[in-house]
């Protein structure tokens, strides 16, 4: 089977009354429906990631963390919500030391969790830009938990990777199949007590009780008392004639514009043509020199604006070699992460990106509540000293880098992002060199053959530790990409078929008459782009 399967479909999908874009055909649909009310694009993006929240738990959930960029209709910056949660209380980074730990436990650890800040994610985003009451905006998701939902494929196949998890039991017992109902009561209730009691309910409710317990000291009452979610700054560059936003540190947004000028900087606003080696070998190299030294730069205090300084860029711009690889390590971490977009007929957009990290997260479910906890902490070090340590009310460095895109006039030119962990960055740089250097619309972009750098070995979380990488290309790529990139000292491993390797990037695009123009990522199997009226 191929990585993106031949369609006849049309791959773009066009309104001119709002586009929502996810993973899941079932979010998307209750996305355009809260359009359809009256909401407003962030309600649509909060109806929808709640529903991904019940129906796609190998990827998101109530358990994990949020980023999300919202676009005005007046041109002004965007609004940024930062909702990475803060480790508890209880961390400590000696003792993991004393027990041995070189670096965060990756799984079957609650210290890998920090408090989930999803939740304190839609409330802040809501607060500012909703239109529908609460109850109506999740509404779509509580009755998907309540009555039940098809299990789609992918959910499927993994749910095999919770056998023997304590506290799961409507996710894993008995096992669902493709196509059958599944009904996570405990998600439900959680649901309900967020629209009965905002974030007390959820934070000082059921949940908030049981994670206190499961932590065994990891966490208190006031460490979930305190906020999760804050609007920030958004961090952007001028590139390729458009200026490119994405969420500050602790993210690893800025290495998305920054691989962008550093590819503008080699090579000038006309690259090569997608399908030549030359391209592929530039955007690689790019996504590495930007992300050399990301380990000892990035975490929660790193001034953004700085790592996009252009003397930062130009030399690292300095070593690219057309003919060669250079010798820098680079990332591409899988994950367990989903990205949407939405838009509304009245110019607003956002780009939002919800996670557990890696698949279901740190392997440990809140007891009761339907609920599993995200490992988002794994981006801690436990170098001492080390400005990302572990330690309490720190955020950990996060590869959730959502983006969006607008015209030196202000106007919105897209919102768009991926899953995919430290790949994400590689994945948004190869769409926004597709749709603003070389014209490609969006469907056209999204479907288009992709590469990532990997590492050998390890847990797929771990390759910014090593140099030794390989490009790993999707097999229908050209094959001057793999002739290209073998040429000038790349170790290229073809893959015929990885749902989950390439990201699942959504794009949504606006054009000048009006107009919104939107696509889904087949790679997710079960996405969707659905326009409203």
């Amino acid at each position: 089977m191929r990585s993106v399967p031949s369609t006849q479909r049309s791959p773009t999908t066009w309104s001119t009354g709002g586009l929502v874009c996810s993973v899941d055909h079932l979010a998307s649909a209750a996305g355009a429906q809260l359009l359809a009310a009256g909401g407003s694009a962030v309600d649509a993006a909060v109806g929808a990631n709640a529903v991904l929240a019940v129906t796609t738990p190998h990827m998101n959930g109530l358990g994990g963390d949020l980023f999300a960029l919202v676009h005005h209709a007046d041109g002004s910056p965007p609004d940024v919500v930062d909702a990475a949660g803060r480790a508890g209380s209880g961390a400590d980074a000696a003792r993991l030391r004393s027990e041995g730990h070189r670096a965060m436990p990756f799984t079957g650890d609650v210290r890998s969790a920090t408090v989930p800040g999803c939740v304190d994610g839609w409330l802040l985003l809501h607060e500012r830009h909703g239109r529908l009451p609460l109850a109506d905006v999740l509404a779509p998701a509580h009755r998907l938990a309540a009555d039940g939902f098809p299990v789609s494929p992918m959910l499927a196949f993994m749910l095999h990777t919770l056998d023997g998890l304590e506290g799961c039991d409507e996710l894993a017992l008995p096992r669902p199949d493709v196509g059958e109902r599944l009904v996570r009561p405990g998600v439900a209730r959680q649901l309900e007590a967020i629209v009965d009691g905002g974030r007390e309910g959820f934070y000082g409710g059921e949940f908030g009780r049981a994670l206190v317990e499961v932590g065994r000291g990891e966490f208190t009452a006031d460490d979930l008392a305190a906020r999760q979610a804050r609007w920030v700054e958004p961090l952007g560059a001028r590139v390729w004639g458009h200026d490119v936003w994405t969420v500050p540190p602790p993210s690893q947004g800025y290495l998305i514009p920054a691989a962008a000028l550093i590819a503008e900087l080699v090579a000038g606003e006309d690259l090569p043509d997608p399908a030549d080696g030359a391209w592929a070998h530039l955007l690689v190299e790019s996504a590495r020199l930007a992300a050399a030294d990301r380990l000892d730069v990035l975490h929660a205090g790193a001034d953004g604006s700085a790592l996009l300084a252009e003397d930062r860029l130009r030399t690292a711009a300095a070593r690219f070699d057309p003919s060669h690889r250079s010798g820098a390590a680079a990332p591409a971490r899988g994950g367990g992460t989903m990205h949407l977009c939405a838009a509304d007929r009245d110019g607003t957009a956002v780009s939002l990106i919800q996670s557990n990290a890696h698949q279901f997260g740190c392997g440990v479910a809140v007891p009761g509540t339907g609920v599993l906890l995200h490992n988002r902490g794994i981006g801690f070090s436990l170098e001492p000293g080390h400005p990302a340590e572990y330690a309490p009310g720190r955020q950990p460095p996060h590869t959730l880098a959502p983006a969006l895109v607008t015209r030196p006039d202000g106007s919105l030119r897209a919102v768009l992002g991926t899953m995919g962990g430290d790949s994400q960055p590689q994945v948004v740089l190869q769409i926004l060199a597709r749709l603003l250097v070389a014209g490609a619309a969006p469907g056209d972009a999204i479907e288009a053959p992709r590469l990532v750098l990997r590492g050998r070995e390890g847990t797929g979380f771990d390759t910014w530790r090593t140099a030794d990488q390989v490009v790993r290309i999707e097999e229908h790529a050209p094959r001057a990409w793999v002739e290209g990139l073998a040429a000038r000292g790349h170790e290229v491993e073809v893959v015929p078929f990885d749902p989950g390797g390439f990201g699942h990037a959504h794009v949504i695009e606006r054009h000048a008459d009006g107009r919104w123009a939107g696509a889904d990522d087949p790679r997710a199997m079960t996405g969707a782009t659905t326009a409203s009226t």
